[in-house]
């Protein structure tokens, strides 16, 4: 390698590394400068230890309990995790600083420690002799975005697997926040342009696609039927203003509205249920697997934000329609009645208090609308029944139930650590309030000490959702230290307890629901 190639490799330039999403699309590129690799990043590790989590309550109906067990002790309810993940984000920039090749790749994603000890190169797999007979392994590297962009006269093009985010990320989320576990990615062709002193977005979506037969080379693949790909049209009008700008508004007294609206349609004419059921007996994929299904979905998602010089108040609403007018998945068994879904979900921050205050407040708002069956949806076992008494269990049941209306928050939108984050999995099917408080009593040249604490009341929309057909599930308090430095290191120390309400108790055995609390401790090193 040349020196001036290493040269190359090596500029680092101050700007993003990449997109989130679509309002973001086009702030990678630096124009002016000259061709370059910028690289960001940053080494996440968290250790956890969690107690009670199954709430003492015994087992659902089907013999699941609420969170897994400690093996070696019956009476024991401690349990233990820590996990590193490695987030590299790449620019290569070209000559002008008009075009941008873009990647973000995550090492050893939420690789346990002790699980893996032995990194093998490249991106496959790498069982160890830590792995227990059984234990699924995870990749050593996940390639989550890779995407080109570029300026053009009428505007910003992209292309490729990038960020799907909208607003608070409550539906769309792409996975930036320090504990965040996902990243939402879309296969998308992008357009986005400023006119009337907005700017305007125009996205095509590959959601799904396949099956696929192999070309005479075996190297690449075709489409064996293009009627059964899922695909989305979006349209968005956002008008926002970068972290920057909003600081700068805000010191000079200056108040700041930020707003968008995207609408989405998706829909799928076929489909080949063959390609991703869980069969026992393996079947040919031909003509005779394709079915119709009818699939249409439509979704609106609007997103405010109003930021003065001592508050923010910010919101996201989203309302999603769809139908399915064949549900049936054995080909040649059909069904007269669609599946409808009507779903919708908001969410509101708010946070009261100058920059330089050493005391903020906020009250956080949110709900989601939920679905009579018995309950959450959010996450259901392949072979769950919608019985009563379940936590989670799938809400259609054609040709009884045809409808599946709970809409379900983004796992990475993060509302407290214990309810929704580790026993429902995210907010659906509920409602909460968040009054929160921070303080910071030391503020140095090398970094700043914050503490931050929050009370989380949560309650059911339907009662038949939860396990003791009870509507109100529990008060959580959640307590938070953290130190960060001007250099790029933080350390947070996280505790919560769960106060548990009758929504989680068993009728069925007598039992009541017991307080859980979980103890966490993340260190981030950015670069």
């Amino acid at each position: 390698m040349t020196r001036a190639l290493l040269a190359l490799l090596l500029l680092v330039l101050s700007s993003p590394a990449l997109a989130s999403g679509v309002a973001d699309y086009g702030n990678e590129l630096m124009p002016g400068e000259p061709a370059g690799v910028r690289l960001t990043g940053s080494f996440r590790l968290r250790g956890e230890l969690l107690d009670n989590l199954d709430l003492s309550r015994g087992p659902t109906p089907s013999g699941r309990s609420l969170f897994p067990q400690p093996l070696g002790e019956p009476t024991a309810s401690l349990l233990t995790a820590a996990d590193g993940r490695l987030r590299t984000d790449v620019v290569a920039q070209g000559p002008g600083g008009g075009v941008a090749a873009v990647a973000r790749i995550d090492w050893l994603d939420n690789v346990q420690l002790g699980s893996t000890p032995f990194v093998t190169p490249g991106f496959g797999a790498s069982p160890t002799p830590a792995a227990t007979p059984g234990q699924v392994t995870s990749m050593n590297a996940k390639l989550r975005f890779a995407y080109g962009v570029a300026s053009t006269p009428v505007g910003v093009l992209a292309a490729g697997r990038m960020g799907a985010h909208w607003g608070l990320g409550m539906l769309a989320n792409s996975g930036d926040c320090a504990d965040c576990d996902g990243a939402d990615a879309a296969d998308r062709v992008a357009f986005v342009t400023p006119l009337l002193q907005h700017l305007f977005a125009v996205t095509y979506d590959w959601s799904a696609t396949g099956p696929f037969t192999p070309r005479k080379d075996a190297r690449r693949v075709v489409d064996l039927d293009p009627a059964d790909d899922v695909r989305t049209v979006s349209l968005a009008v956002f008008q926002p203003h970068d972290a920057e700008a909003v600081a700068r508004r805000s010191k000079a007294g200056k108040w700041t509205w930020d707003y968008g609206l995207v609408a989405s349609c998706r829909w799928q004419d076929k489909d080949v249920p063959a390609t991703y059921l869980n069969l026992s007996t393996p079947v040919t994929v031909d003509a005779s697997q394709v079915m119709s299904r009818g699939y249409q979905a439509l979704s609106t998602d609007a997103w405010v934000r109003l930021v003065t010089p001592t508050l923010r108040v910010e919101g996201e609403a989203v309302l999603l329609l769809g139908r399915v007018t064949q549900p049936s998945l054995v080909p040649g068994v059909l069904l007269n009645t669609p599946v409808t879904s009507t779903q919708w979900g908001f969410a509101l921050e708010s946070d009261y208090g100058a920059v330089d205050d050493p005391w903020h407040f906020g009250l956080d708002l949110g709900a989601a609308s939920g679905d009579s069956a018995p309950g959450f949806g959010a996450f259901p076992a392949a072979n769950a029944q919608a019985v009563p008494g379940e936590l989670d269990a799938p809400q259609a049941n054609p040709p009884r139930d045809t409808t599946v209306n709970n809409f379900r928050f983004n796992p990475d939108y993060r509302v407290d650590r214990i309810l929704f984050r580790e026993l429902i999995g995210t907010v659906t099917d509920a409602a909460y309030a968040k009054p929160w408080v921070a303080w910071r009593p030391l503020r140095l040249s090398s970094g700043t000490l914050s503490f931050h604490a929050a009370a989380i009341g949560s309650t059911a929309l339907l009662a038949s959702s939860t396990p003791s057909g009870q509507a109100p599930l529990g008060a959580e308090v959640d307590g938070t230290a953290r130190w960060e430095s001007r250099d790029g290191f933080r350390a947070s120390l996280e505790h919560a307890v769960l106060f548990p309400l009758s929504g989680l108790d068993n009728p069925a055995l007598g039992l009541k629901a017991q307080p859980a609390q979980s103890l966490r401790l993340r260190l981030t090193y950015a670069f």
